[in-house]
Formats: C-alpha cells, sequence, structure tokens
C-alpha cells in the first residue's frame, strides 16, 4: 500500500525514551519545541492521511487533528501517579473528536510499543445496555464480524473488561452469553515501536482499520437504534 506518511521521526522515539526517565516539568519545558516539531506534528500528518483513508470506507470517523490527537499532560487530579506528561502520543477518530467512550478507531506511538485499536472503551451505564440488548438481538451478525479471516489474522479476539457472571436482565442461557459479559468492546494489538518510524506504519494501520470498521459501526448502530444518538 502506498503512504502519504513517511514515519515518526528517530528523535520522537528518543523523545519518549528519555522522558519515560525524566518526567519532570523541568525537563519538558526546554525540550516542548522538540515534542511539538518532531512528535506532534508527525502525528498530525498521520491524522490527515488517515483521515484521507477513512473517506473511503468510513468517512463519518474522519477527525480533525485538533480534536482527535490527545493532549501530552495527564490529569493527575485523582491519580496517585504525578507524573504530568503522558508517555505516548495518541489519537482517535469519531464523529465527536477524542471522547474515548464514544467509540471508534485508535492509535498510539511511544518508545515500547505502537498500538492500533478500536470498538468501544468503558461506554455509560446507557450506551452499555444498549450495546448489550443490540447483541442479545445480533449476536449472530456480531460473531460474524470477529470470525471474519482479517479481523482473526490482523487483530485477534475480542477484549474487554468482563463481567463475572451474566448482567442483569437477560436469561441465564442466552447463547450470547459470552459477548454479553463484556464491559468494554475491543479489538487492539501492539507493534514493535520501530515500526512507527517506518513508511510501513501506515499501512500497518490502515488495514486493522478496515477490519475494524464492521465492529465499530456494529456498535454505533446499538446507540442509533436505541435513540441514544452522539450525546456526550
Amino acid at each position: 500500500m502506498s503512504t502519504r506518511f513517511p514515519g515518526f521521526p528517530p528523535e520522537a522515539l528518543e523523545f519518549f525514551r528519555e522522558l519515560r526517565n525524566h518526567n519532570q516539568r523541568e525537563w519538558f519545558q526546554p525540550r516542548k519545541a522538540l515534542y511539538e516539531e518532531r512528535v506532534k506534528r508527525p502525528m498530525r500528518e498521520l491524522v490527515e492521511a488517515l483521515n484521507r483513508a477513512l473517506a473511503t470506507f468510513a468517512p463519518e470517523y474522519a477527525t480533525d487533528p485538533d480534536k482527535a490527537i490527545y493532549r501530552i499532560y495527564r490529569d493527575t487530579r485523582f491519580s496517585p501517579d504525578k507524573t504530568p506528561y503522558k508517555d505516548h502520543i495518541a489519537a482517535s477518530f469519531n464523529p465527536r473528536g477524542p471522547a474515548h467512550a464514544e467509540g471508534g478507531f485508535y492509535v498510539a506511538v511511544s518508545d515500547t510499543e505502537a498500538a492500533i485499536g478500536g470498538g468501544l472503551y468503558r461506554p455509560g451505564p446507557e450506551t452499555l445496555l444498549a450495546v448489550r440488548r443490540h447483541i442479545a438481538a445480533r449476536h449472530e451478525e456480531l460473531r460474524k464480524i470477529l470470525r471474519a479471516p482479517p479481523v482473526r489474522k490482523l487483530l485477534g479476539e475480542l477484549q474487554g473488561e468482563k463481567l463475572a457472571r451474566l448482567p442483569k436482565g437477560f436469561p441465564a442461557d442466552h447463547p450470547a452469553e459470552d459477548l454479553l459479559r463484556f464491559k468494554s468492546f475491543l479489538l487492539y494489538v501492539t507493534l514493535p515501536p520501530e515500526v512507527a518510524a517506518t513508511p510501513e506504519f501506515y499501512g500497518e494501520i490502515v488495514k486493522r482499520f478496515r477490519a475494524l470498521a464492521p465492529l465499530v459501526k456494529f456498535l454505533a448502530a446499538a446507540r442509533k437504534t436505541s435513540g441514544q444518538g452522539r450525546t456526550r
């Protein structure tokens, strides 16, 4: 597959390697310009290239780079970890910007891995119930999506936190019992970080986003049929 993104420069991976050992404002501030130029700018170029690809198979998920790219600053208010900066750069694609719980596509890069995935992460109670009802009624459709050879080869098995038992409101002998216990619905893989520094990275993402698209759209359909839409 031809690419319009040459890969992240080596300085991007080195930046996160050093940040891991110096996660302090005093270290980051003198290197903020380096982050903007050698990390964030390439991510913006990648998002723009991926938006062009998404336009061919999931156009509603193309996302403004300013909304897609996550800030590097961590929210430490409620976390015991007070380090101020994230150890990776990431972007998500959905019609409402980077609201991860709304569902969509996701890519992240650090010095330890290049992550590609998507689906629905920790949805709120109303959305989760809508998705479970959708699965209960159309579980064979979901199983067909998950059994598709590109999904199995490129993304593996459905992932996400699970309940220990079937949620309330569904019969104990429901044939989709295994699927209904999920609290998140994700397909997610990690590649060696060095891949992110090559022109092949774009193609690796696009072929996985294509394989992901049926799952993302299946989950979105659950919210539409429930009448919830995409409100925050």
